[in-house]
């Protein structure tokens, strides 16, 4: 049955579409070049275990804004293609472990959040079915004793209290060769994950508490470049503007003036680029915390008079992040539309890699926000993106922005997000 038929795709509404028709048409007339240039690249460095980039769709415009290492939302991806996830997982595994047969995956502290716990029951099924030995532990000290969570599928998650033994992490009765985090660090690395000999991944060190989304989109931005040369296009087509600030306090008002002159900037920078491509569309900044996820911290600008003018709600929500981590750094990102849509409402893709394969993705869909907000935020569900092939196998007859091509193009930009954050952690080692 043709993929159409599974599952119904969002199409670009807007008038501004022929610019990415060319792009997505450039990408597929080159795809033996982009994929032939991407094998090399995983040969010198190696892919970051798993990654979720958030990409943005403004029909003149694809680029990522978001590119996570810890990724959740499994359960989101469509079961159907399941065993692309699979293959990954076992390629994956065996690189790093090869002898692996136990694998202790360690979960964010969300105890109360069945949803993350669906994407987790779906996570240690992949493992499971790639033929590893999977138990859950958690990093949350108050857990005393195996604790059995009932999920809404029908399905359950237990977790586990850890321990320590020598420098070996452990829970009863299971000894693991790989440790996989899915637990972004936000707080900091627990004294219980330091000097293990076990195999952590992705390193503790990628954890929010020591990185930055400047430095991720600073990488990013080489390899945008690297990447446009190769196909001859502008990397600005692929790659969002921004600039960053430090030592920012909203509460107190204190490093406004670094806030107002970057985001000026920007401002400035992104009115060029639309007046080169004759782009009748205003622009937008985006003003987030450097660090974290959770799409909290997060602010569209449209004018910078409203940086003078944020009201004590506003200026509190962006004070802190997840977990209550105070927001002292921001990231100004030039605001990217998303004019795709599924059933009217705003939607944008998002796809997930395992090792270096795209496996899948799913749209983020929110009835209540406009083409120029942060739709990660309560209210937003999701349709599974249809993945039938790895995402590296367009059909070169059909229109550039036929399904099949169309996700080609969102594979090719997630992967370079994705070799960004492998130069990241590479240079930092």
């Amino acid at each position: 049955m043709p993929i159409e038929h599974l599952l119904p795709v969002p199409h670009l509404t807007t008038a501004q579409s022929g610019p990415l028709h060319t792009l997505e048409a450039h990408l597929l007339e080159n795809q033996t070049q982009i994929e032939t240039w991407f094998r090399q690249q995983w040969q010198k460095i190696p892919a970051p275990f798993y990654t979720s980039v958030d990409l943005r769709n403004a029909g003149f415009k694809l680029a990522p804004v978001d590119t996570n290492l810890f990724p959740a939302g499994f359960n989101n991806l469509n079961p159907a293609f399941q065993h692309l996830c699979i293959q990954a997982m076992q390629s994956a595994i065996e690189r790093i472990c090869p002898d692996a047969a136990n694998i202790l995956l360690l979960p964010e502290n969300h105890t109360r959040n069945l949803h993350y716990f669906e994407s987790l029951a779906t996570l240690r099924d992949i493992i499971n079915k790639a033929g590893y030995s999977v138990r859950i532990g958690s990093l949350n000290p108050e857990l005393e004793k195996n604790t059995l969570f009932s999920l809404p599928s029908g399905r359950s998650v237990e977790l586990h209290p850890l321990f320590r033994e020598a420098n070996r992490l452990k829970i009863t009765g299971f000894d693991p060769c790989v440790i996989l985090l899915n637990n972004d660090l936000s707080d900091g690395i627990p004294e219980i994950l330091k000097g293990l000999e076990q195999t952590v991944l992705p390193p503790p060190d990628l954890g929010w508490a020591m990185r930055l989304k400047s430095g991720h989109f600073a990488h990013y931005r080489r390899v945008a470049k690297e990447f446009a040369t190769i196909i001859d296009i502008d990397p600005w087509l692929i790659d969002p503007l921004f600039r960053n600030c430090g030592e920012i306090n909203f509460l107190k008002r204190e490093g406004e003036e670094c806030v107002r002159k970057n985001t000026e900037i920007v401002f400035e920078q992104i009115r060029q680029k639309y007046a080169q491509y004759g782009i009748n569309q205003a622009p937008f900044v985006i003003v987030k915390a450097d660090a974290g996820t959770y799409g909290m911290g997060i602010m569209s600008i449209y004018n910078i008079n409203e940086l003078q003018e944020l009201n004590r709600k506003e200026r509190t929500r962006m004070s802190a992040s997840k977990g209550g981590q105070p927001i002292s750094k921001v990231i100004i990102q030039e605001g990217i539309y998303s004019h795709e849509t599924w059933e009217g409402a705003v939607a944008e893709p998002v796809v997930y890699m395992i090792d270096h394969f795209v496996v899948g993705g799913f749209y983020r869909v929110h009835r209540d926000r406009g083409p120029t907000e942060n739709l990660n935020a309560p209210g937003m569900y999701f349709e599974p993106l249809a993945f039938a092939e790895p995402c590296n196998t367009p059909d070169c007859n059909k229109a550039p922005d036929a399904n099949p091509n169309r996700f080609y193009a969102y594979g090719v930009i997630a992967r370079l997000a994705m070799l960004a954050a492998a130069r990241e952690y590479a240079e930092h080692r």
